[in-house]
């Protein structure tokens, strides 16, 4: 028996006009130059809300999902090889995004992303059916729920699309780029790790460190939130695949759920698995949970590190002035040569954004009630959001703000040398009481410190000069015990 080959076609369907496509309710009509079928039409009547779309990572994420099916279906004698490979062959078109068109939903849809899924089996279908010269919309010689969706259910497929493309956008997009400004920002600190500087407690002067060990904790609080997020992504390597529409793995065969697991791992070159429980994988959503969780984690020292150098560098003349950042682009529409730190003000909006993503990731997780979580197309899309605006945020802020930065080394020896907290030096020779007295007085009386010390007769100028040196004030650099 003869079957159909691909007769290889550009992209697109040459048509005006609407046609008319069908599912179980019936007959609707559809734009004739959109490869999507009658259950993505009836999404975008009833679900036309805003202007927030399914995300197109996913949509590639699902062509990975689809292509796996497939070869598993066709491994083990259920498809004909030559439809496997037809659905593969146009997976991978969904998958390098060359039907990005063609995905038009919103996120505010049905809570299982069941109408996602359908949209990709449908363009699938009619891509197939038109790579081997059938009539789009015929259904025929590829169905979208028979083939595309063969051993699968929304349930399944769309919680395991969803892992695999947060997983991929992580390990792809988001850790390459804190990874690049974590060594940004340790190499700032090696190179002034003998700048001394003063530290602020309270926003109040305190006692010396160096720009080096200040730098130090900003990037190691990153690494470590990093370090973090890599242990809860893991998680994510578990798929729902198998578990079909309650998790117990109804219209699939024995062994689909490890098979295709095992094919998404290939496909990826990351080592998926099925999940243990399905029951679990498919009512409950709690490792997009942890990687929102994780992702929340490096929201917050990246929100502190830009307040920190946007304080830092404010000025130029009359704040604190220590860092001088790049000017890139003029700061104010009245105000001439106004040059704002914008990178770090985007910077801390991102993060101020991805904290309440991850306020809705929570609160939407909670919701799976009995055997299904149907609040997944919002907790994915927010996760995405939170991974792309991270990477692009953090890219930017490390090009645009951190590398450029340089240092006001006037500003900061002007603050050391008229710092009264270098006291704090003269406690073990004096005690606290009177080291307190001589601040007091060098601050009452606008003093230097060392005029006030010796104005006090507790200790004489040689004794001062000796214990007073903010450079033996710092400790060893590292900060450790």
């Amino acid at each position: 028996m003869t079957h159909p080959t691909i007769t290889p076609c550009p992209v697109g369907i040459q048509a005006t006009g609407m046609r008319q496509e069908r599912d179980s309710m019936g007959q609707i009509a559809v734009p004739a130059d959109k490869y999507w079928g009658a259950q993505t039409q009836r999404s975008l009547v009833h679900f036309s809300i805003g202007t927030d779309h399914m995300p197109l990572p996913l949509y590639h994420a699902y062509g990975i999902v689809k292509k796996a099916a497939a070869l598993v279906n066709a491994a083990e004698g259920r498809m004909p090889q030559w439809k496997a490979d037809l659905i593969a062959h146009v997976a991978d078109e969904v998958s390098t995004g060359e039907l990005d068109a063609h995905f038009p939903l919103y996120v505010w849809q049905t809570g299982s992303g069941t109408q996602t899924n359908m949209n990709v089996n449908e363009v699938i279908a009619n891509r197939g059916i038109q790579l081997v010269g059938g009539t789009i919309g015929s259904q025929t010689p590829i169905h979208p729920n028979d083939d595309v969706n063969m051993g699968q259910s929304s349930n399944d497929s769309f919680p395991t699309a969803m892992h695999v493309v947060t997983l991929l956008e992580l390990e792809d997009r988001l850790i390459p780029e804190i990874e690049q400004l974590s060594a940004t920002l340790h190499r700032k600190a090696h190179e002034w790790q003998a700048v001394v500087k003063i530290g602020r407690t309270h926003l109040q002067d305190a006692v010396p460190l160096t720009v080096g060990q200040e730098w130090s904790g900003w990037a190691t609080l990153l690494d470590d939130a990093l370090k973090n997020l890599r242990h809860a992504k893991d998680a994510l390597l578990e798929l729902a695949a198998g578990g079909t529409a309650v998790g117990t793995g109804l219209n699939a065969p024995q062994g689909f759920s490890k098979a295709i697991a095992a094919r998404i791992a290939t496909l990826t070159g990351r080592p998926f698995i099925t999940a243990p429980n399905k029951f679990a994988a498919l009512s409950g959503l709690d490792a997009m949970v942890r990687a929102s969780a994780g992702l929340r984690g490096l929201a917050v020292p990246l929100l502190k590190i830009a307040n920190d150098m946007r304080w830092l560098a404010s000025g130029p003349r009359c704040g604190l002035g220590e860092l001088i950042l790049p000017e890139n682009e003029p700061g104010s529409s009245i105000m001439p040569g106004k040059v704002n730190p914008t990178q770090c003000e985007a910077l801390v909006m991102i993060a101020t954004q991805v904290l309440g993503n991850d306020t809705t990731v929570g609160f939407a997780a909670s919701q799976g009630q009995l055997d299904l979580n149907v609040m997944r197309p919002i907790i994915l899309a927010n996760c995405l959001h939170s991974i792309r605006i991270l990477a692009d945020g953090c890219k930017n802020f490390r090009v645009f703000s951190v590398e450029g930065t340089t240092l006001n080394r006037d500003k900061l020896a002007h603050y050391v040398n008229g710092s009264v907290m270098l006291v704090t030096a003269l406690t073990p020779e004096i005690g606290y009481d009177k080291a307190a007295a001589i601040a007091h007085t060098a601050m009452q009386e606008n003093l230097s410190l060392k005029d006030a010390a010796l104005k006090s007769g507790y200790l004489d100028g040689p004794t001062f000069d000796r214990l007073v040196n903010p450079l033996d004030m710092v400790g060893h650099g590292t900060g450790g015990a």
